[in-house]
């Protein structure tokens, strides 16, 4: 494995993913899972002599040439810790249109399209949260995953995890002096968890909840995006972004205490699977290439854009080289101070 220290860390979880997509193209075991997306955002910015470590844990039964082909992206697989078990990490989607999509009961779905279902899916079951937030899972970090190379890193970025993990690992980034640290929330994002979250994301750089996660957070106190994002905020996090899907980002920044809006770049969607996560890694690139974290979003939002117009993880970095860049002068002028 490649020992060069990265630029950037991606923390997440790999998975095999299954989809059928809005146009009922079906995509049938292949590499995906947050980790892949968030890493494909930021490598859309990385310069030619930089690198992003990924760090994961997978089962004995997880493809090996999968992890052949992450690495012959230029990834850094140090973090990849192959655990001697088998961990079921297939994911299951199916859109009903580019808004809606499923997760249960893929034999219906492929039913309902005259579609042949994988048999790979058979006993496929979604999973379900931990039944405790301390709960212990094969896949939960643990700091001996961290390999010490990475922790020359620039910045990290935390993919949805389980509150373990997101507990554990940002105090010892910070503590090793990784000096920018983002998250995006995982499934306990629910208002019986608000005091628990509220002290997980002490110290953050920025915490990249989509506004769905907000609401359930904030059911039954407020509907105010803004009050929600000020009160998060003053829970010690630099910068708050939300993701809005299709209507693109809020952000807020504790410093100067001013929020904008920024629209989505209007591509053509074909399939939004993993946007929210390219969203996030260029957004963690972008915060550490210009410092700015409204800069930051444009560059998280450029990166979402090329994710949407196909599918699959590796999609994103099949751009013609500089149309990032050109995508990000377009959008320049659209945020709006709200």
């Amino acid at each position: 494995m490649n020992s060069l220290n990265p630029t950037y860390i991606v923390l997440g979880q790999l998975r095999r993913e299954f989809l059928i997509t809005p146009s009922q193209k079906v995509v049938s075991d292949q590499p995906g899972g947050c980790l892949l997306y968030a890493a494909e955002g930021a490598g859309l910015w990385l310069e030619a002599d930089e690198k992003i470590g990924l760090v994961a844990r997978v089962g004995e039964d997880y493809p090996r040439a999968w992890l052949d082909i992450i690495a012959q992206r230029g990834y850094l697989i140090d973090g990849i810790k192959v655990l001697p078990e088998e961990i079921d990490l297939r994911y299951f989607r199916a859109y009903s249109d580019l808004r809606t999509y499923h997760h249960d009961d893929p034999v219906s779905h492929f039913t309902k399209h005259g579609l042949t279902m994988p048999k790979a899916l058979l006993g496929y079951q979604p999973k379900k949260p931990p039944g405790s937030l301390r709960e212990v899972l094969p896949t939960s970090l643990r700091q001996s995953d961290l390999p010490e190379t990475y922790f020359k890193a620039r910045a990290a970025h935390l993919t949805g995890m389980d509150f373990l993990s997101h507990t554990i690992t940002p105090p010892v980034l910070r503590q090793a002096g990784v000096k920018i640290v983002t998250l995006d929330p995982g499934p306990y994002m629910q208002k019986e968890h608000l005091e628990d979250v509220k002290s997980m994301v002490i110290g953050l750089t920025a915490f990249l909840p989509s506004e769905d996660q907000l609401a359930r957070l904030f059911i039954g106190q407020t509907t105010d995006p803004r009050e929600m994002i000020e009160e998060v905020a003053a829970w010690g996090i630099e910068i708050v972004v939300v993701k809005r899907a299709w209507q693109g980002q809020m952000i807020y920044h504790s410093a100067t205490h001013k929020c904008y809006q920024i629209p989505a770049y209007p591509s053509k969607m074909v399939d939004p699977t993993g946007a929210g996560d390219v969203f996030a890694g260029g957004f963690l690139a972008g915060l550490s290439i210009t410092g700015s974290p409204t800069q930051a979003v444009l560059y998280g939002n450029v990166s979402a854009s090329f994710a949407v117009e196909g599918s699959g993880a590796f999609y994103t970095q099949d751009a013609l080289p500089g149309l990032q860049k050109a995508r990000l002068e377009s959008i320049r002028d659209s945020v709006r101070e709200v």
